[in-house]
């Protein structure tokens, strides 16, 4: 166990208990996972919604032997006000860590360092750690878990007799996404063992719990018949560091022959697949309050087969009725159930894949002139305003080289054309900032804006936010060298950012976060300067449908903007010229579509080309001013 681990204070919100949950269930989440990885590192405080909280009854009420304290909204860190919570930061008050996902994904993190045997703990990001690690903007799975189930389950547990009476649409998602074949990342090898086991009528798994199993320190719980499946016996002895047999892992001849298309699929043992990950931490405290909810209603579960059989299964990992009898969460016991006759079912089929009917045409194939020659029929071409300041420049030479982008790894030449890039937006930027400003940059990155902004601005706050901490742990190692007092640091989505601020900045924001930051800024009332990048990767979300202003939508449908979007991208040097003024011109088209979007909210948008052009591919810019 390493001594040095610096204090982190995290923050929860409070809004009441009820039954064996605290609300919101984001800090039940926080608490149980905690408890499950033992982590006595953070200093913890609930943050009341409203003003009068009774001190001894939450205290009283609260996790076993977790230390936790009130604190009121007014008395938070002043970064940590500017975001959603869960929220962690470190004691100088720069860095915050903001968001459920992000959140759980510290703590876990700091667990394994601060005591390197927890293996079980780090097993918790899956397979390349990236459990949950997608953003909830992009991602349908982080959505699912870290936003829409608990806010699904608050709102059954809130409503009304009436409206109790259907399972919530997100659970029915859920049910779903448990019953969809695993992919895992050697999938063709266990498929093979599923196979071979199926011929060999093998109904006996390898017996992986055992009566008097422990595991450092864990009480096992004990299975009174042999594991059923060989993905079950594959997903318990990991947890229990064990190997399957080699009578599992031989191949038959014929197996290795058969074709990988007539492999049979993998079943869901837990929520992503055949592992125990942080997935199942975060559902369990939610799925197990509906549960409960719906027993106490007479509720039949026949609906829900997969969830109930996946609730059963996650309290025989080791831990987890552990920190759930620290929790005081009385898990519920189910006998094992089988879909229903289908007539008894609900159509699960009903429940649409998200986006999906939105996105279903955006395969296609085909060139970009016909749809920019719709628009031209209409009036509409890609047009640029006269670029402000195009000889404007950083005096780079007498800057700290910790101001530089080059003092990263970067190229000679790819360092030359990020200076250009930053001259560009550095100007926009001194246009339009004034003394006491808060100047936010969006997916920052290693802070190459911010850091410049936050030099040359001494009087104006800077607040960098990304969601890569790597990145935004080279951008606060670069701000602490320069001795920066003006600048803070906030490891989170866009959507659990929402302080107040005056100017919003991005610099090659990939695809939908392009339009995150307008939406942002707009609802901040703030100016925006963004220059977008992966054209390519725009697609309609749950927060975002394209074409995006009143004019486009009434010429193009979302397949021809996709087609816009698409050719955008072919801008790369190394392309012909002819393709490269098309890609150019779709660029345009696409960003107009944004800017006149804007402009129907009040703004006065101009879309730039950057100076000089060839400072990169994606060489638009936005400026956009609040009327």
């Amino acid at each position: 166990m390493k001594d040095s681990v610096a204090e982190e204070h995290l923050y929860l919100g409070f809004s009441h208990q009820y039954r064996d949950s605290i609300f919101p269930l984001h800090t039940s989440i926080s608490l149980f996972l905690l408890s499950y990885c033992d982590c006595k590192l953070f200093k913890i405080f609930l943050v009341p919604t409203g003003e009068n909280v009774d001190d001894q009854f939450v205290t009283k009420n609260l996790l076993g032997d977790l230390e936790v304290h009130l604190i009121s909204r007014c008395q938070l860190p002043v970064v940590v006000q500017s975001c959603c919570l869960p929220a962690v930061v470190v004691k100088d008050g720069k860095f915050c860590r903001a968001g459920l996902s992000v959140v759980l994904r510290h703590i876990i993190q700091k667990t394994y360092e601060a005591d390197p045997s927890k293996k079980d703990v780090l097993e918790l990001l899956g397979f390349k750690k990236t459990c949950l690690k997608a953003c909830a903007e992009v991602s349908q799975w982080t959505r699912l878990c870290e936003i829409s189930i608990p806010l699904a389950v608050e709102g059954f547990l809130t409503a009304s007799p009436e409206h109790c009476q259907t399972i919530p649409p997100d659970i029915l998602q859920l049910e779903r996404k448990l019953g969809e074949p695993v992919r895992v990342h050697n999938d063709d090898k266990i498929r093979r063992q599923k196979l071979q086991q199926q011929k060999a009528g093998a109904k006996d798994a390898v017996p992986v719990l055992g009566k008097e199993a422990t595991e450092e320190g864990r009480t096992v719980e004990m299975h009174e018949h042999p594991l059923p499946s060989l993905e079950l016996s594959i997903a318990f002895s990991k947890l229990l560091v064990q190997e399957v047999s080699d009578a599992v892992n031989r191949e038959a001849p014929c197996i290795r022959r058969t074709k990988t298309s007539d492999l049979p699929l993998l079943d869901h043992v837990f929520a992503e697949g055949l592992y125990f990950t942080l997935a199942d931490i975060v559902l369990l405290p939610c799925i197990h309050q509906f549960l409960v909810s719906s027993k106490k209603q007479g509720k039949n579960l026949v609906n829900l087969p997969l969830i109930s059989n996946w609730y059963q299964r996650v309290q025989k990992v080791p831990g987890v009725k552990k920190a759930a009898g620290k929790c005081k969460m009385e898990l519920l016991q189910f006998p094992e159930l089988m879909p229903a006759p289908e007539e008894e079912l609900q159509d699960l089929s009903s429940v649409p894949h998200e986006l999906e009917e939105e996105n279903e045409d955006s395969h296609f194939i085909g060139g970009p002139r016909p749809t920019m020659t719709k628009l031209m029929e209409n009036g509409i071409e890609a047009k640029f305003s006269p670029h402000p300041c195009p000889n404007w420049t950083l005096d780079w030479t007498n800057l700290p080289s910790a101001v530089s982008p080059g003092e990263g790894k970067m190229s000679r030449d790819r360092a030359l054309r990020k200076q250009q890039q930053l001259n560009n937006l550095v100007a926009a930027v001194t246009k339009l900032a004034k003394p006491g400003d808060v100047i936010v940059d969006f997916c920052s990155g290693g802070g190459h804006v911010g850091i410049v902004l936050a030099h040359m601005m001494p009087s104006c706050q800077v607040v960098l936010i990304e969601n890569k901490e790597l990145s935004l742990m080279r951008a606060k190692d670069r701000s602490d060298e320069l001795g920066l007092n003006n600048i803070w640091f906030i490891q989170a989505n866009l959507d659990y950012f929402n302080g107040t601020f005056n100017i919003g900045v991005a610099l090659h924001a990939c695809g939908v976060a392009t339009d995150m930051v307008i939406e942002h800024c707009i609802k901040a009332g703030a100016a925006f300067v963004i220059s977008p990048c992966c054209y390519g990767f725009i697609q309609n979300t749950v927060k975002f449908k394209y074409p995006r202003s009143r004019k486009f939508k009434e010429i193009l449908s979302y397949k021809e903007h996709m087609i816009l979007c698409r050719f955008a991208d072919q801008t790369a040097v190394q392309l012909p010229p002819e393709r490269r003024i098309i890609g150019k011109q779709c660029m345009g088209l696409v960003d107009l579509d944004r800017a006149w979007a804007a402009e129907e909210r009040n703004y006065s948008v101009q879309v730039i080309s950057m100076e000089p052009e060839s400072c990169s591919p994606k060489n638009n810019m936005f400026v956009g001013i609040p009327a």
